[in-house]
């Protein structure tokens, strides 16, 4: 008899955005230190089949995962947390459900039946479900113990009706034991005095109720720790008992929110909850979960400790909206921490630096001038469209002509190429293909196999090899190092141009060295280095989207110690501020 895999359902109440991905990548990781194997799913109320086409302005990055597919950014925190590595089908959207259910039509599957919300709507959900929670996520090929499903949006949205009604069916499914109901919900604070006010969480709950689930699990989420009486009048209002109420306050970072889950009981009510005792789980497999609650309790402390700080400049076009980053943000926190210092990001818009912006705005031009001198290392990340294109060139050139650590991602590293070309190849007119077709001197263009009219998932997507050249510059390269001496290495992905091949040769003449290209036909330039510089380095690949709190990405680490001056103690093996403390996972 197959093993019956757990679930955890985990909604929300009141308003959007009240951190539904971080409390159900807090619970997994929990539940992985009891040696448990976790596997997580998101789904998301929207039209679209997948989140490539939407604006990081209006939903935050778009996260992309192996198999090339682009997803909510709440994978991507599943995949820190838990350090798994999953699908495009752990991202479950109405699109994807609807076109499938109409494929099925199509094909007659339904023998002439009259297609319904439900029950074939409903059906589709949890078939896709339990498909997705029975799939290895992990090297070890282990099926999941237990599954955690977000379910995106806010109860009583229109959009997520079906989704709700599908788990109310799906509880029956499973059967009690095998599903847990975690509801994350608001208890502002209002007036002069700070008053904790429980009626919105007390109104989410009765709706949800009304909807035929019953929370098992209320997460609230306030600014401070319940007052006295609180827990108990949740309880009593909402009908579970005081121990299943947990207080979700703000605290010192994301990473003690954990520590938090697991200091009032989280374990002990899921365990009872779930008969998570009554699972077989080898002695060893328990040793990796106490091992890795050491490692999270020790990063989560460093975030604490008052560390010497470091300053990175991010020159981007979404600055305006932090989440638009979100997983650069996480690689420099996991390289700073795991080089003990504290990070410090400076956000600069890109179109600041440009001169149209000195005319325009003086203050606001001098001020991104400002932030970017004062930096210690400066990262430019990727990007689509022209709009400060140019301001992320000068901020390149900046880092070049005065030996500041700099890390160009995809369009970072285009930007890096576009601005040597002119600067020091003399080639003026040097543009990409992207902002000008047609262009004199394209330094980027368009790779061949893309489609031009398709945009949804035509991208050169997912984990690609790149392959270390063999020459001794690749070899004496800092970035060939950080990345352990490894002739190749798998990253992800997510573009449409590339360096065009025909000006490699007259860039490698001048001290810009392509020493990583791609491993099925090489000639498509990925990782570059220049010569007698610090740390110049550009990926025309995404590493941010494997970076993990305990085994930070190269690319981030390389910028990290350079900006705080520990690059080459550090190459040449020596120990990064030596002490007797518990040492994280390099």
């Amino acid at each position: 008899m197959a093993k019956q895999t757990k679930y955890i359902i985990v909604s929300g109440g009141v308003i959007s955005g009240i951190g539904k991905g971080i409390i159900a990548s807090s619970t997994g990781l929990l539940l992985k230190t009891l040696g448990l194997t976790v596997t997580s799913i998101k789904i998301d109320p929207y039209l679209n089949i997948d989140a490539g086409t939407l604006s990081p302005l209006d939903h935050g990055e778009v996260f992309v995962l192996d198999d090339g597919g682009e997803v909510d950014l709440d994978l991507g925190n599943y995949e820190r947390y838990l350090n798994v590595t999953l699908t495009r089908d752990n991202n479950i959207t109405t699109g994807k459900i609807y076109r499938e259910v109409i494929d099925k039509e199509r094909r007659g599957d339904y023998l002439g039946k009259t297609v319904q919300v439900v029950p074939h709507i409903t059906n589709a959900i949890q078939d896709w479900v339990e498909r997705v929670g029975a799939m290895p996520t992990s090297d070890t090929g282990r099926t999941p113990d237990v599954c955690i499903v977000e379910l995106g949006g806010t109860v009583g949205d229109i959009e997520s009706a079906p989704f709700i009604e599908a788990m109310r069916q799906f509880q029956f499914r499973v059967g009690h034991d095998n599903f847990c109901l975690i509801h994350v919900s608001l208890v502002p604070v209002v007036g002069a005095v700070g008053e904790q006010k429980t009626k919105p969480t007390q109104a989410s709950v009765r709706d949800l109720r009304g909807l035929g689930l019953s929370p098992d699990i209320l997460a609230c989420r306030s600014a401070l720790p319940f007052e006295e009486g609180i827990r108990e009048k949740l309880s009593m209002f909402c009908q579970v008992s005081p121990k299943q109420v947990f207080s979700v306050h703000d605290c010192e970072s994301l990473y003690h929110v954990p520590i938090l889950l697991r200091e009032q009981g989280m374990i002990d009510v899921l365990t009872d909850r779930l008969k998570l005792d009554a699972l077989s789980i080898s002695k060893e497999i328990v040793l990796e979960g106490d091992t890795l609650w050491a490692q999270w309790r020790e990063f989560a402390r460093r975030r604490a400790r008052d560390l010497d700080a470091t300053t990175i400049a991010i020159v981007g076009k979404y600055t305006y909206l932090a989440d638009s980053y979100i997983s650069v943000v996480k690689g420099l926190e996991h390289a700073a921490l795991n080089v003990k210092r504290k990070i410090n990001i400076k956000w600069v818009e890109a179109s600041d630096l440009e001169e149209a912006t000195m005319h325009k705005d003086p203050l606001k031009y001098h001020e991104a001038w400002q932030h970017l001198c004062a930096a210690d290392g400066i990262l430019v990340p990727g990007g689509f469209g022209e709009r400060g294109v140019e301001g992320k060139v000068l901020a390149a050139k900046w880092a070049r002509e005065h030996n500041v650590p700099y890390l160009g991602i995809c369009l970072g590293m285009q930007v890096a190429v576009i601005e040597f070309a002119r600067n020091i190849c003399g080639m003026t007119d040097a543009q990409s293909a992207e902002f000008r077709e047609g262009c004199a001197l394209p330094a980027i263009v368009f790779m061949p196999e893309i489609d031009r009219t398709t945009m949804g998932g035509t991208m050169r997507l997912g984990s690609r090899p790149t392959k270390f050249q063999a020459s001794d510059v690749a070899r004496r390269s800092a970035i060939y190092k950080l990345y352990g001496s490894a002739n190749e290495v798998h990253e992800r992905h997510r573009h449409r141009y590339e360096v065009n091949p025909e000006i490699v040769s007259e860039l490698e003449a001048k001290g810009m060295q392509f020493v990583g290209r791609d491993a099925e036909t090489g000639e498509r330039m990925e990782i570059l280095e220049l010569d007698n510089h610090p740390y110049f380095v550009g990926v025309q690949y995404h590493p941010e989207y494997l970076t993990r709190p305990l085994n930070p990405s190269p690319p981030f680490l390389g910028l990290l110690l350079a900006a705080s001056g520990q690059l080459d103690a550090y190459l040449k093996g020596e120990e990064l501020a030596g002490d007797a403390e518990t040492k994280l996972k390099l």
